[in-house]
């Protein structure tokens, strides 16, 4: 009897144990499980763009920094990123193997609009997150059409709006030149720029040149460029041709009041190749801190980044803005993934995503909070003017807040 009771004593204890265990259980979705978080990513490591290439790099060193402190709620990053070349047709093969192969909870920091634009479609029918995008296209915040991808950095015509608004306050007889990339990603900075300039586009844009990313360079566009009388440049280039722009102009002797989108406001990957003098005076936009300004020196969020940089990228260029970019986007994730907590699912990995609330990060210019909600999928929506001075950007003006109208 005693030994009948001693049996069914331990086997109420262990259906009890095994009641706890599966009560404690994550919910998860293929790619995640008690003990790791896969992640899928894209990047042009090689090609026309692979300047951006150390924001994947930068992107999985600040993982081994997780993951080495012990992951997120105990589970360990597996970060899985393929080259892809910038190229759309080689992106959605890659995403594909992500997403059928290594089966990976979700996508996140895919880089470029084209390549972006190939895979979106896949992505939102299969009903896997395409998570904080590596382009400012505006269509990435469209909650209705595209519920699983969502945009990080402030979108392209809201920057270009902001130039345009400098213009139409400082420059109001300009001569405007427009040099872009002549897909989705140029074609978004333009329209944000004619709509800032309202009625006044037509009167002050005299030339607009594109070029394709195959080319060589693009020297033949700004001599076009400089021929058309235009005194204002409004240069939406990627790293590769920013450089090639900005050298050009210094040679042709030619001195426009030059705007340059922030992709490639770089100093290290396109401000130091095309020469550090033949930069100066260029105006561009901001929402992450530059290492290389002094007014950070002893900010403690700088020194944070740099002891991260020493230990964790230590072949990293310090100078180059986009491992600062790569280092916030990756914090940015991470919070997210601790919002989740156990609940590991597709689903919930969005609905986090979409729950952002005024989140700090150490590397973001201060007064600039990322926000989102399930009808704002812009995290980042605050930028502020720099100049180059020919060593460093120097932040001028007011942070200007875009979602307030």
């Amino acid at each position: 009897m005693i030994l009948k009771r001693l049996v069914l004593g331990v086997i109420f204890i262990l259906f009890s144990l095994i009641g706890v265990l599966v009560y404690s259980a994550g919910k998860y979705d293929p790619g995640a499980s008690d003990t790791e978080i896969k992640i899928g990513n894209t990047n042009p490591y090689s090609g026309s763009a692979s300047a951006y290439g150390t924001i994947g790099r930068s992107i999985a060193a600040y993982f081994k920094k997780i993951n080495e402190e012990g992951g997120v709620n105990g589970r360990k990053i597996t970060f899985i990123s393929y080259d892809d070349g910038y190229s759309p047709p080689k992106t959605v093969e890659q995403v594909r193997r992500l997403v059928e192969q290594d089966q990976v909870l979700f996508l996140f920091q895919t880089l470029g609009t084209p390549t972006n634009t190939a895979i979106w479609k896949y992505l939102n029918q299969k009903k896997i997150p395409q998570l904080f995008v590596a382009t400012g296209a505006t269509k990435w915040g469209d909650p209705e059409g595209h519920p699983w991808t969502m945009g990080w950095q402030p979108n392209y015509q809201t920057e270009a709006k902001i130039y345009a608004r400098y213009i139409l306050e400082n420059l109001l007889n300009a001569r405007i030149g427009i040099l872009y990339q002549n897909d989705d990603y140029g074609k978004d900075y333009v329209k944000g720029f004619k709509d800032g300039l309202g009625e006044k586009a037509g009167e002050m844009i005299v030339s607009e040149q594109t070029y394709e990313v195959t080319e060589p360079t693009i020297d033949s566009q700004i001599v076009n460029l400089k021929n058309s009388g235009a005194d204002v440049l409004f240069n939406v280039t990627t790293p590769k041709f920013a450089a090639q722009a900005i050298r050009k102009v210094a040679d042709i002797g030619w001195k426009p009041v030059h705007f340059l989108n922030n992709v490639s406001n770089s100093v290290g990957s396109v401000l130091q190749p095309a020469g550090l003098e033949a930069s100066k005076d260029i105006i561009s936009s901001f929402y992450l801190k530059d290492p290389d300004d002094p007014q950070w020196k002893d900010d403690p969020g700088r020194q944070e980044w740099l002891t991260w940089m020493e230990k964790y990228y230590p072949e990293g260029n310090v100078h180059d803005l986009f491992n600062v970019y790569g280092y916030t986007v990756a914090q940015t994730l991470i919070h997210v993934l601790k919002q989740a907590g156990d609940d590991l699912t597709r689903e919930n990995i969005m609905r986090q995503a979409a729950n952002i609330k005024d989140l700090e990060l150490p590397m973001l210019l201060p007064g600039i909070k990322i926000n989102t909600s399930p009808t704002d999928f812009y995290p980042i929506e605050q930028l502020q003017l720099g100049k180059f001075n020919g060593e460093r950007w120097v932040l001028f003006g007011e942070v200007i807040d875009a979602s307030k109208k």
